[in-house]
């Protein structure tokens, strides 16, 4: 028999744990309804206009942040940690990539989702498949202003090779044909409850586009679970 020192909750009978868990219960679907109206306000959030040009390279060669959306409305980019002089991506950030899902189910919604970082490409393809993430796509924004403009690298831009002061996070961006607008950013805790397609859907202007959200009218929206599919199900 194992014995530990470590506290261990209090022990008590079926009766008195099933009214404390429902308890609880009751206290997490009153949080999860609350997320639901933050969510609803996240939609109604105003945009920016990205107005400048910027260019990443990627494994077919250098694209501009139109093309990163691959024909789709909406953006999902998380700025993974890599500093160009670092030899691997920070520990934080390979563990939210861990947890990413495939792009597929975000692809169903007219989402496309990519990671960026400062590191060379060659860097971060080295560190991809080591790490085993062959759904995710990585683009490298070295030698660009992106990752300043963005907020998350706050060093010299004057020096390309400057590592100190990389930040993670999240950025949702729109297009309206051509044009690009960003709408939202979050970091530090806020990508904690990130993984599933579902959290991440939830970041963007028009949310998991399923009838029971209080969106603004005209938004796209389907009946709940009709676009589930195994993610090599799908046609996109």
């Amino acid at each position: 028999m194992h014995e530990t020192n470590t506290p261990l909750p209090l022990i008590v009978s079926t009766d008195e744990w099933q009214a404390a868990l429902e308890q609880q219960i009751a206290k997490e679907k009153e949080f999860t309804r609350a997320r639901d109206r933050l969510n609803a306000e996240r939609r109604r959030l105003p945009m920016v206009k990205v107005e400048k040009e910027y260019a990443f390279e990627g494994p077919s060669g250098t694209l501009s942040l139109l093309d990163l959306f691959e024909g789709r409305q909406q953006l999902i980019v998380y700025h993974f940690m890599f500093g160009p002089d670092w030899e691997a991506g920070c520990d934080g950030c390979s563990w939210v990539a861990d947890a990413m899902t495939h792009p597929a189910h975000l692809h169903a919604r007219d989402t496309s989702f990519v990671m960026i970082s400062r590191a060379p490409l060659a860097k971060l393809e080295r560190y991809k498949a080591r790490m085993g993430w062959i759904h995710l796509p990585w683009y490298s924004s070295y030698g660009s202003d992106f990752n300043f403009d963005m907020g998350v690298t706050t060093s010299d831009r004057n020096d390309p090779t400057a590592d100190r002061g990389e930040k993670h996070g999240v950025s949702i961006f729109l297009r309206d044909g051509k044009d690009i607008y960003r709408t939202y950013f979050t970091g530090k805790r806020g990508v904690e409850y990130l993984g599933s397609h579902w959290t991440y859907l939830d970041l963007t202007p028009y949310g998991r586009q399923e009838t029971w959200e209080d969106s603004p009218e005209g938004w796209p929206q389907t009946a709940p679970y009709v676009w589930n599919r195994r993610h090599d199900e799908y046609d996109t």
